[in-house]
């Protein structure tokens, strides 16, 4: 056990890194925790990635984000939060998870991670929400050919693909994984494309669609997957495709048992969404804060790096004020 931290921040993205620098502003003995590389999940995103937001808006601690294309791809964010590293310096503990946050009677929080226990006298929570699936609860889907995560094309080329879903990342899984030669199929909840794929994006994948390049099923749903094919219910009835892989893009949700563990409330609704204060960024666990789209709950598309920057402001003010 080491000497008790002004501050641990679970989580070491572009909200805990923003955390970090405020906290590095106020002279607070913080630490960060992070269950893989820095800026985890931006380094487990496609390959390819273009984000939807502009440079300036992935900015933090006031440090430009140069860029060429209007819009940086992942490599260049990943880029970028290095250098980020390299200038700030900050105290950071990479491949550890933390697995276990409790309040203690004398008000400091214990945290233990599968390599260490600490003690704090605040935490920030700022775990993003790209670990677990939104699973589809078909039969088959735990076959291997069924994937939740996407990298790149190659694998895929030249083989009968059917990609789930009508977001950005399943749109553009099924436009590369089409133009690197697959067959690709997309099945579709809802009577249209998404509307919050990006602009420059959408009109590509609905003409795909309209002529017949990339073949779509709206208002439809998988019933069942098998080593070989796929069973989709679709308004017509059911129809049975040829097929050898399945991105199932379904979306992602935070850990949200993580959060109750730690005594975060969460909403009654399927939304549940944790108790905070949304001026100071506090849980209804005193000294325990929220930061980034882990505050949204089931509504991962609320709270983005660009929106969200200015939690790790208002959560270090509140704390040195105090």
């Amino acid at each position: 056990m080491t000497h008790p931290y002004d501050l641990i921040i679970v989580g070491g993205g572009p909200i805990g890194l923003a955390c970090a620098i405020e906290a590095q502003k106020k002279s607070l003995n913080y630490l960060i925790i992070e269950k893989g590389a820095i800026v985890n999940s931006i380094f487990n995103y496609p390959l390819y990635m273009t984000f939807f937001s502009t440079a300036e808006r992935l900015e933090i601690g006031n440090i430009p984000f140069n860029c060429l294309a209007p819009k940086p791809g992942r490599q260049e964010a990943l880029e970028y939060y290095r250098n980020i590293h390299r200038y700030f310096n900050f105290n950071i503990n990479l491949f550890e998870k933390v697995t276990e946050v409790q309040k203690l009677e004398n008000q400091l929080f214990k945290i233990t991670t599968d390599k260490s226990l600490y003690e704090a006298k605040n935490v920030v929570v700022a775990t993003g929400f790209y670990d677990i699936p939104i699973e589809m609860s078909v039969k088959g889907e735990e076959l291997s050919k069924v994937r939740h995560y996407y990298k790149e094309a190659h694998e895929y080329a030249f083989r009968d693909v059917l990609v789930v879903g009508a977001n950005n990342s399943s749109v553009d899984a099924a436009l590369e994984c089409w133009r690197k030669g697959a067959n690709v199929t997309m099945v579709i909840r809802k009577t249209e494309i998404n509307n919050r794929v990006k602009y420059w994006v959408k009109p590509d994948i609905e003409n795909r669609i309209a002529e017949g390049s990339i073949k779509a099923y709206f208002e439809s749903n998988i019933t069942e997957i098998r080593n070989n094919q796929v069973e989709i219910e679709t308004p017509n009835g059911k129809v049975t495709i040829k097929n050898d892989f399945v991105l199932a893009l379904t979306g992602y949700k935070p850990d949200l048992l993580f959060l109750e563990k730690m005594g975060i409330q969460l909403s009654d609704d399927e939304l549940k969404i944790p108790t905070y204060n949304a001026e100071t960024m506090e849980t209804n666990v005193d000294g325990l804060f929220l930061a980034g789209v882990v505050c949204g709950g089931m509504q991962t598309h609320k709270w983005f790096i660009e929106n969200s920057r200015i939690h790790a402001s208002m959560i270090v003010d509140y704390i040195t004020s105090k």
